[in-house]
């Protein structure tokens, strides 16, 4: 990394990025000695909650000497290069606006907008456990949409943005997770927020069996992504927001492998509520980006039978 801004510095120190800057946003390396930038909060500045979640990046809040800081890093090393030019454009937007609250805003969105870009290494599309994930995701899109409208339904679907659950309605959330009809019956759950409940939200863990294989007939990945789309057209609105939620997920039609078709199967959802089995702030001193699987035998006693995505239930 000597050719990148990281190259001269040592762990636990900084350089700030532009001396005539608007914000303080410095180059650094961090305590176990990744690439990393940090933007320092200036006071009074409201936190962006929740942070997305992304593949060979870090990014989250620290105290420092007092003062709140937004730290993204890099975990892979050899992505330094890709990871320099991503950092300059997160400058260069934060750097775009005067006040520090857009300043933070646009850093977290301007991360999110790349972090396909070191998906699987930069290359490769997405994975097949990523693909089986998002083949759950646009099953209980379409649902929603039959049931909201297009506008409502591509609105509510948050987990493109990084946020913690998948879809975000009025009275409650939604965490969509997809597994193989044969595996065995657990779960993985990728952070210690995805199954927090919110004050005033009921939170459903959806759970939808989702099988692949190299067949002569069925749907691929591009169909189902085809599919959803066109239950979209006749609202411009609409599909001008699931343009930018399908991109934000890595998506591209040109990765596709049109021989591999996937099938959804049994859906079972669940209420996360008191006693259900999972993990959840606040977690021990030192403990973070927490991941770990849930039995779904434990679960059945919180199985739900009714559909809790009705307007109905969600109204």
């Amino acid at each position: 990394m000597a050719e990148t801004p990281w190259g001269d510095l040592a762990p636990d120190t900084g350089r700030r990025v532009d001396g005539h800057g608007r914000h303080d946003i410095f180059w650094a390396r961090m305590p176990d000695g990744a690439p990393g930038l940090v933007l320092r909060l200036g006071e009074g500045v409201a936190e962006v909650h929740p942070l997305p979640q992304l593949r060979n990046l870090t990014l989250c809040y620290r105290t420092v000497e007092g003062r709140g800081n937004l730290c993204l890093s890099l975990s892979d090393h050899g992505q330094a290069d890709i990871f320099d030019t991503l950092c300059r454009d997160v400058v260069s937007a934060a750097e775009s606006v005067e006040s520090p609250n857009a300043a933070l805003a646009r850093a977290v969105q301007r991360t999110l907008r790349w972090h396909h870009l070191l998906r699987s290494g930069g290359t490769g599309g997405l994975t097949l456990e990523e693909q089986r994930g998002l083949v759950a995701e646009l099953a209980v899109l379409r649902a929603l949409i039959e049931s909201f409208g297009a506008f409502a339904a591509v609105e509510a679907w948050k987990g493109p943005e990084g946020s913690a659950k998948d879809f975000e309605l009025a009275t409650m959330h939604v965490e969509v997770k997809a597994r193989r009809g044969a595996a065995h019956p657990k779960i993985a759950i990728s952070s210690e927020v995805q199954l927090e409940t919110i004050d005033g939200f009921a939170l459903y863990l959806r759970v939808i069996d989702v099988d692949t294989a190299i067949a002569p007939e069925g749907l691929s990945l591009a169909d189902h992504v085809g599919m959803t789309g066109a239950m979209l057209a006749s609202d411009p609105a609409a599909v001008d927001l699931w343009e930018r939620r399908i991109a934000a997920t890595g998506f591209r039609p040109e990765d596709v492998d049109e021989r591999r078709v996937w099938k959804t199967g049994t859906s079972r959802t669940y209420e996360v509520r008191d006693g259900f089995p999972r993990m959840t702030p606040p977690l021990p001193l030192g403990v973070e980006n927490l991941k770990y699987y849930i039995n779904l035998h434990a679960c059945a006693p919180f199985e739900v039978y009714d559909d809790v995505l009705s307007p109905a239930r969600i109204a």
